[in-house]
């Protein structure tokens, strides 16, 4: 779509459709694309795919304009949804009076009559040359009064840090996903039970994954269809689609591509091997976001901090399986409070003022997944032992029969890099993995239906975390693929698919761990490759120390800006 700078207004504009964003107050307005002829001196910028919506970083600082400025192709999910990542974004100040230069593509109808201000030659980093336009845009203001240069440096450095912070949130992480067919934010039974009716898909969504919710909210207020193609629902989270091939005559020697993506050969084989379609999506809540140090446990609402949901999804032929699994703080209110390495936690409410708000959190998980199986990993001795102790506490005053809590220590089982041992946990839960069943639609409609979840949480709940869900995931797909006649009854899977499986849910793990720590995750090679070595520790030592860097000097502005997104 085309983005034209006018005097008074940004104007969107796709076929005979036009949004008209206000440059005084941010107001959104649909108007015909006939109506471009009415605009003052309109400039055509370029080309955008899409409005993420409006987002004020301060509370003294202007609304910008979030677009997405370029997008990739992730894949297609079953019924040929594409789905797509968010590269880049453009942001608009709604203040501006010049023409910002946002490097955009060039519109082939109008680039002739550009109106450029002075080139400004991007550096390497995007966010970096963003940053640049802004303080150029910032330098044609005129020049305040002389009492407040102080205040208005200030003012303008809070707000370049601001948005250098959302601009990395955008494209450090590649961690904003979007289709504009299929609903990102609902698992494949939430969405075999729903309404089936022509409802627009930003009106199904699952509220708790809708990202891009408040910054949107003008248009979903507008309240006619012609608002719906404007209307684009984002997760935070993260996708990844692969093709698998189910053969057995490869040799694991000749393995050898890099771990860090999966080889594009997957699919070159002879059409004799049964291939099936499997996706990972992760969706974070936009409840009680934020960064590690700073969103810890529950709040007054029930909701928990670093809330995910994985929906692994495989598709054979005609049929769709699904299997989903969740992850979240220990649902009472602890903190990490101080600036040491490794902060000792701490509750900050006692048992009794705890209650209500574990019942809330608990009761909206039951409502939404009937049957809950906890698994606990933190550690059962030292400082993480308070935490442990305060969870169990609350689950026997939950005292429900639809909640089962299992206790793994996972640093105790796996100490000396002994990860394998994770089987130990999954052996001991088999029969309720088996019970939990699965999604399970063709056709025809619902075959069988998932029967409760797992709830998995460490301290973080990212790294110990992950490497349990990929475990238990593996589980339910071998069970998955022997049950529609893919793999055969005794075999396990694959060495090439295990690879790739292996390399999905590693990638997984990294992105979930950025969003909430600002760093890949720590034991990733162990879920990349199945073995813990040597380099993979030192690795993790790097990340350690990365994340108290962040903690320490820029978690802050990260959750500022996350803060006024909602």
């Amino acid at each position: 779509m085309e983005l034209f700078q006018a005097k008074d207004h940004y104007i969107l504009q796709q076929g005979e459709r036009a949004l008209w964003c206000s440059r005084h107050d941010g107001g959104l307005q649909l108007r015909p694309a006939t109506d471009l002829l009415l605009a003052w001196n309109p400039i055509c910028l370029g080309l955008v795919e899409g409005v993420i919506g409006k987002i004020q970083l301060h509370s003294d600082h202007p609304w910008w304009l979030i677009l997405i400025r370029q997008k990739a192709l992730v894949g297609k999910l079953p019924g040929d949804h594409e789905v797509c990542k968010i590269t880049k974004i453009a942001v608009l100040s709604l203040s501006e009076m010049e023409p910002q230069d946002l490097e955009l593509e060039l519109c082939k109808k109008h680039h002739f009559g550009i109106n450029k201000p002075e080139k400004i030659v991007p550096s390497p980093d995007d966010s970096k040359f963003l940053l640049k336009t802004f303080t150029h845009i910032k330098s044609n203001v005129s020049a305040p009064n002389k009492k407040k240069v102080k205040e208005s440096k200030e003012k303008e450095k809070l707000e370049r840090r601001l948005l250098e912070e959302l601009l990395k949130m955008f494209m450090d992480s590649e961690s904003f996903y979007y289709s504009l067919t299929y609903d990102l934010t609902n698992s494949v039974q939430r969405q075999s039970a729903g309404e089936k009716g022509p409802r627009p898909l930003w009106q199904k969504v699952d509220d708790r994954f809708f990202w891009n919710k408040y910054m949107i909210q003008d248009l979903t207020e507008i309240g006619t269809p012609d608002v719906d193609f404007w209307i684009i629902p984002i997760i935070q989270g993260f996708v990844q689609i692969e093709e698998l091939v189910v053969n057995y005559n490869e040799s694991s020697d000749d393995e050898k591509s890099s771990p860090e993506t999966p080889p594009q050969e997957s699919t070159c084989v002879d059409d004799i091997h049964p291939r099936f379609l499997v996706a990972l999506i992760s969706r974070r809540s936009r409840h009680r976001a934020g960064m590690r140090y700073k969103r810890r446990g529950v709040d007054k609402n029930g909701n928990v901090a670093n809330y995910v949901e994985t929906e692994q999804l495989i598709h054979v032929h005609n049929h769709t399986l699904s299997f989903i699994q969740t992850r979240g703080s220990v649902p009472v209110f602890w903190s990490q409070a101080g600036y040491r390495y490794n902060p000792r936690p701490r509750l900050d409410k006692s048992e009794k003022d705890t209650v209500a708000y574990f019942c809330a959190h608990f009761e909206e998980q039951l409502k939404i997944y009937k049957k809950q199986v906890i698994i606990n990993l933190v550690d059962q001795a030292g400082r993480e032992k308070i935490i442990g102790d305060a969870y169990l506490k609350q689950v026997l005053l939950f005292n429900s029969s639809h909640l089962t809590y299992v206790s793994f220590d996972f640093h105790e089982h796996c100490r000396g890099m002994k990860f394998e041992n994770v089987q130990t946990l999954t052996d001991a839960i088999y029969d309720i993995i088996l019970d939990m069943k699965w999604c399970w639609v063709d056709q025809a409609g619902v075959i069988c239906k998932q029967e409760g979840i797992f709830r998995v949480n460490c301290m973080d709940c990212l790294d110990r975390t992950n490497v349990v869900q990929a475990a238990i995931a593996r589980v339910v797909m071998e069970q998955q693929l022997k049950k529609l006649g893919v793999m055969p009854p005794e075999q396990p899977l694959p060495v090439k698919c295990n690879r790739i499986y292996q390399i999905m849910w590693a990638n997984n793990g990294d992105s979930i761990s950025r969003q909430y720590a600002g760093t890949a995750a720590l034991k990733g090679d162990f879920t990349r490759t199945g073995e813990r070595k040597l380099a993979g520790v030192m690795k993790d030592g790097v990340n350690s120390a990365n994340r108290y860097y962040l903690n320490r000097f820029k978690d802050a502005y990260r959750q500022a800006v996350i803060g006024e997104r909602a």
